[in-house]
């Protein structure tokens, strides 16, 4: 029965990759919760904006990969795996960013990153203190062999662009 699997999934590449993206982006955003649920490591706001595109990735590999299994129209796939390449692209350049945020190379938003500013909006200054707990988007809050989470998701939405970029290829050799 092995064998009629990997025949099976071998006459339909453009479904495999689909279901590939899809298991990927799966991965790391259960990845993302680990570390924020498990780990108690809370996210940024840019942290939470770089989940946004797996947000859309997940449910629509899923459904490009059904769509390629029922042998749905070749533009529609080829307009899915195009949606993924973008979002995945989208999601590398958020966390480029992030990660120039991190290493200083440029400043990040106000909300998250540089001095606080208005110090008499709620109250007095120790008040206040005592009432936010800001989540910086300066400094990383995990690195592993000198890259942070943000970088990782460079790398990450990278290599899921480029499964997407496959996906375009295989579906036009196929039909």
């Amino acid at each position: 029965m092995n064998a009629t699997w990997s025949e099976y999934l071998r006459d339909k590449p453009a479904a495999v990759t689909a279901l590939a993206i899809f298991a990927g982006s799966l991965v790391t955003l259960l990845g993302a919760w680990y570390f924020q649920f498990v780990i108690k490591l809370p996210p940024c706001p840019l942290c939470l904006e770089e989940r946004l595109p797996y947000y859309v990735v997940i449910p629509l590999s899923f459904l490009l990969g059904i769509a390629a299994l029922l042998h749905a129209p070749r533009n529609l796939v080829t307009v899915g795996f195009a949606a993924v390449l973008v979002a995945m692209l989208c999601s590398a350049g958020l966390g480029a960013y992030h990660s120039g945020v991190e290493w200083r190379f440029w400043a990040g938003p106000t909300d998250c990153s540089g001095p606080l500013s208005d110090f008499t909006a709620k109250g007095p200054l120790l008040n206040q203190l005592r009432s936010i707990r800001v989540i910086r988007c300066d400094e990383a809050a995990w690195r592993f062999l000198g890259l942070s989470l943000a970088g990782y998701n460079v790398l990450i939405s990278l290599a899921l662009a480029l499964v997407a970029a496959l996906g375009l290829t295989v579906r036009s050799r196929t039909n």
